[in-house]
Parts: structure tokens; C-alpha cells; sequence
């Protein structure tokens, strides 16, 4: 670990925040690995809600009046600044009183939390009871914010809330992920027990009465157009990027993006099978090939686990310095069956390792490692296991907020997505046909540039997709023929992509912006006399903790010395 930092004035104001912050979202303390209000959910009320924006308010009058000693301090109050900001304008906005979607809202958390509760001593299975007896009232809480939505004329698209009714109608029913929670307790005294499947019994009623409430008093008034507008899009890519950019520019940048990596795709597909192949003709060829068939999910974690740790051990020492507590990740099969495939960072302490799941369909038995390798060095290293881990790990150089409870997707996701063709530049993807599965990756990414942007913002779609208004089903037929996946997964991305607006383009744009920044530093060091250090580049740009992008390239660029 490194040596601890003198506190500030302004690190005190930041870790006040973040200690606060914690307390009023017990949900987001927990993905944060801050354990201390594990018993506890948070409330989701309109009051619920002004309470979170009231300390944004304060925060940001007493950062006014902060004066920072040195650059760590001013990185920080610009974060904050920025952060906290984006914060109040979606609270403006309204959008906590219209949050559901496919796999981001209050719906998914609530459940999706007790996925990181430790669950080894009779102590830690009261906690899960505790919480697990909470989930009524946290819902009923939620209830009434989206009833004040409804009010206020703030509500989700009619295929958000019935893909919501859908979840909820799932984990309400016999057998749910509240049931596994509660049988999975062993060797603890039979009155625990007797909580714990009450609490799961009460958890399961409580999404039972919550999709009542979507098909009763959302559905009824829910618009049927999916596209949220320019306004309210420019505010949300904001706050996924931390940066802000022109839609439109950057429209026409993912259409060009999309064209150049289709053109990379054609070539690998000659190498895999002759002269003429087509990219669709050499996808069936590896997918034919049982070298890169898994079957079954057991041989998929253990792939997972295998490909995960010869990444980490050739990387260590050589592109990278990883600490020995980093080296630590678990491989997981995800208790839930939504498709999608995530990272969750270790607790402050490592005592909970950085883990990767993946949350396979109902129905899906088969998996290519052609076309995953990379989503393996995406989520794992040098992708977000790396990022999170190094934060974690130099814990004592930054303040609790910028350390624990300053995510910001553009900088997360561009970083992991950069680091999927920083294996590639380095060597790791030895096949062709690995080398198409991360072009496949970024072909998806490219395409939901294209896609989210075109669809939400209602832009012109070009003559080879058919001319005319972006919408839902044009893009539909956008992603089927950009997207070489299970139509399952499809399915899932393009619900995902209509419900949580301007978060998907964070990837690719993310990625984008981290080029940036590492060719600004290329270009610095060259005109300087200097040979460019790739490897020194990357700790320097992690060791910041996570930033919105505009700060990460001022901060990069020096601009805070």
C-alpha cells in the first residue's frame, strides 16, 4: 500500500460527503464495498430523493468556499464540481421519479445488492435477514415516487415498464433469487433461518405488489415512444461521460467508426477462410470449430477463471504493476438469467475480492471463446478488475469519495473497452478468430453509438439503413444485422439501450476519449525530447481514481500543477 496522504481541508469535505452519501443510499455503499449500512436499504421517496439533493446542494456551496493546497486538492474539487453538478440537474430533471428500465433502476438494485453480502458467519446471514426484511418498505418507497412521476407527467416508456412488470412478476414468484437467498443458509440456529425465509417470503410479496403497481398505475398512462429527446439526452450523455460532447458530430464520428471497423472485420474474415470470405461466413467457420465451443456453465466459469489469471500474470510486472491483493478475482455464474455480463469491485479492505459475472439466459447451454475472450480482459484485466482494483488498492492517496463513490461510465467502460485492443496492440489475442471477437465487440459498440443516439434523439438514418427517422424497430434491424450474438442477447442490448439513454455510447466515446488523452501524452513527450511510456502512461492516468473525462484529460494534461 502506499503511503497515507496528510488530509486537506477539501479531502474532509469530500469524505464528509461520501460518509453521508453512504448513509442515505445504503444500496450504493454496498457496490461501493462500504460495509457499515449493510442492514439497511435506501429510501426511495420523493423525500428520500430531496434529502440526497439537499446534501449535493450544501456540498457544492462549501466546495465554493474551499481552498485547496495542491493538485490532488484541485482534481478533487473539480471532480466534485463536475460530479455534483450533473447530480442536480438530473434531480431537476426529474429523473429519479421515471427510473426503471431493463437493468439499471431501483428494481434490479434492490435485488442486486444482496449479491455482494458476505454470506460465511451467522452474523453476516442477520444482515441478509435485516435487509431482506427492508425490501418492503424500500419498494413501497419507490412506489411513490414513480406515483408522484405519473403525476408530474415524468413517466418510463411503455416498454421499459412492462419489461418491468416482467422482472418483478419473476422474482415474486415461488423459487425466486429470494428463496435461493434464504436456503442457501447453513449451519445457522433455526430462529435465522425462520427470518430468513420470512424475509424472502415478505421480499417476494413486496415485488409482487410492485408489479401490480407498474401494470395499474404506469402502464395505463406509459408513452409508447421509446426516444427521450435532445434536451434530457444531452444531460444524461453528461453524466455517463463526465464530458460534454456534440451528439451530432459524434453521431456521424460512430457512423465512420462503425464503417472502418466493419472494413477490419472483412480482412480477419479472409484470414479465417480465403480470399472472398465474408465476416457472417467466417463467424459460422469459428463457430462450427470445437476448439472454441464451451458447453455448459461450469466449463464456462472455469474458462473464465483460466483466461482471466494468464492475463494477470503476464501482464504483471511487465505492462503493468499489480499489487498482490489485485491479483486476487473470482469468476462467477450470476445468480439471475438477464444476459448481462458485469464487475463488481472488491471491498476497501480486499476482503471481498474484485468479481466477474455473467448472467446467462434461461436456455443458453453453448458459449464461443472466440467471441468472449475479450469481454474476460473487459471486465477483468486490463480492463475494470485493473481500474478498480489499482483505486482500491491506493486507497491511502485518495479520499473516500474519489476512491469509493466517484464512478463515472466513460471513464470505466472507455478504459475497459480500451483495454480490449490494448490486448490486442500487445499481443494477446493469438487467433484470428479471437482478433474477430474483439472486432465483433467493437463493431457492437460502434453500432449503439449509431443506434442510441439516432433513436433517442430522432436523427436522419442514412440510405443503407433504410433512410428516414430513427425508431425502435429500424434499430431493431440495425443491431440484428451489426450484432453477431444469441438473439437473446440482442434482445436484452436493445431493451437496455431504449431504457437507460446515453449510457451505451459511454463505452465507445469513453474509449475515444482515453485515445485522447494517451496521444496527447505521446505527442507531449515527443516534443519534449522523450521517449513515450506507454506502461508509465497507464499507472499514472489509473492511479487518478475514476474522473469525468473533461477533468482526467486536464488532470493529464497538467493542468492542475
Amino acid at each position: 500500500m502506499t503511503a497515507p496522504r496528510t488530509p486537506t481541508a477539501v479531502d474532509a469535505l469530500a469524505n464528509q460527503y461520501a460518509d453521508s452519501l453512504a448513509a442515505l443510499s445504503p444500496i450504493d455503499a454496498t457496490f461501493a464495498g462500504i460495509d457499515a449500512h449493510d442492514s439497511r436499504l435506501d429510501d426511495l421517496s420523493p423525500e428520500g430523493h430531496a434529502a440526497r439533493d439537499e446534501l449535493t446542494t450544501t456540498t457544492l456551496r462549501a466546495l465554493d468556499a474551499a481552498v485547496p493546497v495542491d493538485a490532488v486538492d484541485r482534481i478533487t474539487v473539480a471532480a466534485m464540481r463536475e460530479r455534483l453538478g450533473t447530480h442536480r440537474e438530473l434531480f431537476e430533471a426529474g429523473d429519479h421519479l421515471r427510473s426503471l428500465n431493463n437493468i439499471a433502476s431501483p428494481l434490479q438494485d434492490v435485488r442486486g445488492v444482496f449479491d455482494l453480502m458476505p454470506h460465511d458467519t451467522p452474523d453476516q446471514w442477520a444482515t441478509i435477514a435485516t435487509r431482506l426484511a427492508a425490501i418492503p418498505a424500500c419498494l413501497a418507497s419507490y412506489h411513490r415516487s414513480l406515483g408522484e412521476g405519473v403525476r408530474r407527467g415524468l413517466v418510463p416508456a411503455l416498454r421499459q415498464v412492462r419489461i418491468g412488470i416482467g422482472q418483478a412478476e419473476r422474482l415474486s414468484a415461488d423459487g425466486s433469487f429470494f428463496d435461493t437467498v434464504a436456503a442457501g443458509a447453513h449451519g445457522v440456529p433455526d430462529s435465522l433461518a425462520h427470518d430468513l425465509a420470512t424475509g424472502a417470503t415478505q421480499a417476494k410479496a413486496a415485488y409482487g405488489a410492485l408489479a401490480q403497481f407498474l401494470a395499474d398505475r404506469l402502464a395505463p398512462v406509459a408513452p409508447t415512444a421509446d426516444g427521450v429527446g435532445r434536451d434530457r439526452y444531452q444531460v444524461a450523455s453528461r453524466s455517463f461521460l463526465g464530458a460534454t460532447i456534440d451528439l451530432d458530430e459524434t453521431y456521424a464520428w460512430g457512423l465512420a467508426e462503425l464503417d472502418r471497423v466493419v472494413g477490419e472485420q472483412a480482412a480477419v474474415a479472409e484470414t479465417i477462410g480465403g480470399p472472398g470470405t465474408t465476416v457472417d461466413e467466417a463467424i459460422a467457420l469459428v463457430d462450427a470449430d470445437p476448439h472454441y465451443r464451451l458447453h455448459g456453465t461450469d466449463a464456462l466459469q472455469a474458462w473464465m477463471t483460466e483466461t482471466s489469471a494468464a492475463a494477470m500474470e503476464a501482464l504483471a510486472g511487465t505492462h503493468f504493476d499489480i499489487p498482490e491483493p489485485v491479483r486476487a478475482l473470482e469468476c462467477l455464474i450470476a445468480p439471475t438469467h438477464d444476459g448481462g455480463i458485469y464487475y463488481t469491485g472488491p471491498s476497501q479492505d480486499f476482503a471481498r475480492p474484485g468479481r466477474m459475472w455473467w448472467s446467462v439466459p434461461d436456455g443458453v447451454t453453448e458459449f464461443s471463446t472466440w467471441r468472449e475472450r475479450t469481454t474476460v480482459y473487459h471486465e477483468g484485466v486490463p480492463g475494470h478488475h485493473m481500474q478498480i482494483g489499482l483505486t482500491t488498492y491506493h486507497a491511502a492517496e485518495l479520499n473516500r469519495w474519489r476512491r469509493a463513490m466517484c464512478w463515472v461510465s466513460g471513464h470505466g467502460e472507455g478504459w475497459a473497452l480500451y483495454a480490449e485492443r490494448l490486448m490486442d496492440t500487445l499481443g494477446f489475442l493469438l487467433t484470428p478468430a479471437d482478433r474477430l471477437g474483439m472486432l465483433d465487440a467493437q463493431r457492437l459498440r460502434a453500432a449503439r453509438v449509431v443506434f442510441d443516439i439516432g433513436v433517442h434523439l430522432g436523427l436522419e438514418a442514412p440510405g443503407a439503413w433504410g433512410g428516414g427517422r430513427w425508431d425502435a424497430e429500424k434499430g431493431w434491424e440495425f443491431l440484428r444485422r451489426n450484432v453477431a450474438m444469441n438473439e437473446s442477447f440482442v434482445r436484452f442490448e436493445f431493451e437496455r439501450y431504449l431504457g437507460w439513454p446515453g449510457q451505451a455510447p459511454s463505452y465507445k466515446v469513453g474509449e475515444r476519449l482515453w485515445n485522447a488523452a494517451r496521444d496527447a501524452a505521446r505527442t507531449e513527450a515527443v516534443a519534449a525530447g522523450e521517449k513515450f511510456d506507454l506502461k508509465g502512461f497507464h499507472m499514472r492516468a489509473l492511479r487518478l481514481g475514476p474522473l469525468g473525462l473533461d477533468v482526467l484529460g486536464d488532470a493529464l494534461s497538467g493542468a492542475f500543477e
